[in-house]
């Protein structure tokens, strides 16, 4: 193990102690709220050390899906809370903003930076097409328990069925991308010759992939207690808070990932992790919770969004879908992304 991940081990204790101490104390809800924050985003940066270590064993096709399926871990927990918590609105905005976050933030930050170190950036067009077309899929297959309800359909009744049979769906999906993925993306093979043999023996990664696990968990319950209060301290609404805040903190490993492959200029990886960090989501995290909101006995999660976040979702799929349809990108379009995002995220800041 390095130094450098040594010491992102003992600073994460050490922020991780820091929030305890000031959630049992009562402290100031805002430093609170803050402090969890930086504390999820540090164990998020654990994860992806631990995940590249046991994606070095299982084989570079497994890695991007390990680097975004075990990345979503603290994402995973906070939500789980949230909804306890009966904050169904806030989980909703959250997941969809993991979408958008990393659709169009992440991945404008990625071509941006990418494409000012290295110029214009190729990369293999066919696997990033088929991730967005099924993003594409995806989103559609969301937009139709709202248009069910919004339209008053003879379905708007039974929304609940709808709603379990959709993610019943996508998970299927899911599941037939996570093997394809392993089995026969190229544009993560392509990356074997770059992964080395793993530094931590197989005992310390699953020994720190699990107290991360239980670090998470105990850090996300923190966070979500002074979710509430710091929100009405800083007059921000449940929809920003979850659109942005609590989606990039619960994504952070994502977000560095990504945003270094593109700067290394290993642009084929950089866009597969991206794009199924957004996937995953929506094929897997959301349908997840919504199965999972019928028995954790908090608010009920339902694939019925607002309509701005419903535009926002289709914004998101065919832009992204948009800019690898080519195969190459440039800084420019790094920067378009990124302020599609902030005018997004500017129309969530009132509410």
């Amino acid at each position: 193990m390095e130094k450098k991940e040594k010491a992102v081990i003992g600073l994460s204790a050490i922020v991780i102690i820091v929030a305890g101490i000031l959630h049992f104390s009562g402290a100031n809800s805002v430093l609170s709220f803050i402090v969890s924050a930086i504390a999820l985003a540090l164990l998020a940066m654990i994860v992806g050390d631990a995940t590249e270590q046991l994606g070095s064993r299982l084989g570079p096709g497994a890695t991007g899906i390990l680097q975004s399926g075990l990345g979503s871990l603290p994402e995973l927990f906070v939500s789980i809370f949230a909804l306890r918590a009966g904050l169904a609105h806030v989980v909703q905005a959250a997941l969809v903003g993991s979408i958008l976050g990393n659709s169009l933030l992440v991945f404008g930050l990625a071509l941006f930076f990418g494409g000012l170190k290295n110029g214009t950036q190729r990369f293999k067009s066919e696997p990033p097409r088929m991730i967005a077309t099924l993003m594409l899929l995806a989103v559609s297959a969301l937009i139709i328990p709202t248009l069910a309800k919004e339209l008053h359909t003879p379905a708007e009744p039974y929304i609940n069925k709808l709603d379990i049979f959709v993610a019943i769906i996508l998970l299927v999906v899911f599941v037939a991308n996570t093997y394809f993925s392993v089995k026969g993306d190229p544009a993560i093979a392509t990356q074997s010759t770059e992964m080395g043999a793993p530094e931590w023996s197989m005992t310390l990664t699953i020994v720190v992939l699990a107290c991360t696990a239980f670090g998470a968990a105990l850090v996300s319950d923190w966070f979500i207690e002074a979710l509430q209060p710091a929100m009405a301290t800083l007059g921000i609404s449940e929809a920003f808070a979850g659109l942005v805040i609590v989606a990039i903190a619960g994504n952070s490993i994502e977000n560095l990932v990504g945003i270094q492959l593109a700067w290394k200029n290993q642009s084929d990886y950089a866009v597969s992790v991206i794009l199924n960090s957004s996937l995953q989501v929506a094929l897997g995290l959301f349908p997840i919770l919504v199965l999972l909101s019928f028995v954790l006995g908090g608010s009920i999660l339902t694939f019925v969004l607002s309509p701005l976040l419903i535009v926002a979702l289709a914004l998101a799929a065919i832009v992204s879908a948009v800019v690898v349809f080519d195969g190459e990108s440039i800084w420019l379009e790094g920067l378009a992304l990124i302020g599609l995002y902030s005018i997004i995220a500017a129309a969530f800041w009132w509410g």
